[in-house]
């Protein structure tokens, strides 16, 4: 089977594309820009160029494609916004799909986008998975809580650097999970008729709060960590105030999601359906506390072998002896 992966340089889709690779599938990426996605040519994947928001462009991506996954979005950093990307873009690649006879549709979503119409990329992400239903293409949604490579940059690194961690004064729990085991799950809904025009959460085995993983940094790392409690008023009133500037406004909208982060309610679902029509058991899956021992592990004796190597450096150097 050809399919094509879209947002295939991101955390979730270079994951989704180096599975399908070691599945026998062959691999199309969809990339903006070819020259930052020589890796994934690197891997045996083949890039088209292409934009979701230029339309005229993806009828040649499509070309002899008969699965798309769908793993696209704004990014902080990008000048397009949320909007432009993840609902201007998105009907402009599922249109196009449907005119090009595209046999399955994988889509991911958010979990409770339903529940937040208030948060941007809530409510475009639901809108999203609505106007995928009415196009009648041959979908499925998976629905994750959060991704464990997230955690890294918000807490490990801060707190192997002696930095101050920034978490709010309530926290959600949210069931996080490896992109490589929710990539898993997209590549496995193509080989699962059961999972046809159907609705799935993605969570893993139990819901986190801020506190606990920092507790749990902490005794992997045997550091402390410096926390600091951003208080929810204040980036309310940051998200209002940066809406007012085209440059700032995507870090807005993504501010917005700080409403979730505190909203009380777990990110969690029950996972046991999902298994039994995937055909996977939970114990195939990583566990946030394998997958942050492995990563502490890897980088401490990283630092060990660093330290052991200007220790050794420092030896090799003689004091300056003077000619007489």
């Amino acid at each position: 089977m050809d399919i094509l992966v879209v947002g295939a340089t991101g955390t979730l889709g270079r994951q989704i594309v180096r599975h399908a690779l070691e599945k026998g599938y062959q691999v199309k990426c969809l990339v903006r820009n070819p020259r930052k996605a020589t890796f994934l040519k690197e891997w045996g994947a083949t890039l088209v160029k292409g934009d979701l928001c230029q339309p005229e462009t993806l009828p040649r991506t499509l070309e002899g494609i008969e699965a798309v996954i769908d793993a696209a979005t704004a990014r902080p950093t990008d000048a397009l916004t949320i909007k432009n990307v993840d609902w201007d873009g998105k009907v402009n690649l599922i249109q196009a799909c449907k005119k090009a006879g595209v046999e399955r549709y994988i889509f991911f979503s958010i979990l409770n986008a339903e529940a937040y119409p208030d948060v941007p990329l809530m409510d475009i992400k639901r809108c999203t998975e609505q106007f995928l239903k009415d196009a009648e293409l041959n979908y499925t949604i998976l629905k994750p809580c959060g991704f464990m490579q997230g955690l890294i940059p918000q807490y490990a690194i801060p707190i192997l650097d002696n930095q101050a961690v920034w978490v709010t004064g309530e926290s959600t729990p949210i069931a996080y999970m490896d992109t490589l085991d929710i990539a898993k799950f997209g590549v496995r809904a193509l080989e699962v008729s059961e999972t046809e025009q159907k609705t799935f959460p993605l969570a893993g085995s139990r819901a986190w709060t801020a506190d606990e993983i920092i507790n749990l940094c902490e005794q992997l790392s045997g550091k402390n960590a410096k926390i600091s409690r951003l208080p929810m008023g204040l980036l309310k009133f940051l998200s209002r105030a940066m809406r007012f500037f085209q440059w700032t406004r995507n870090a807005s909208d993504r501010l917005m999601f700080a409403n979730v982060l505190v909203s009380g309610k777990p990110f969690d679902a029950d996972m046991k359906e999902v298994y039994d029509t995937f055909g996977f058991k939970p114990n195939d899956m990583t566990s946030l506390e394998t997958y942050l021992k492995e990563y502490f592990s890897r980088i401490m004796k990283k630092l060990k072998e660093i330290n052991y190597e200007k220790e050794k450096s420092k030896k090799k150097k003689t004091p300056f002896k003077s000619q007489s």
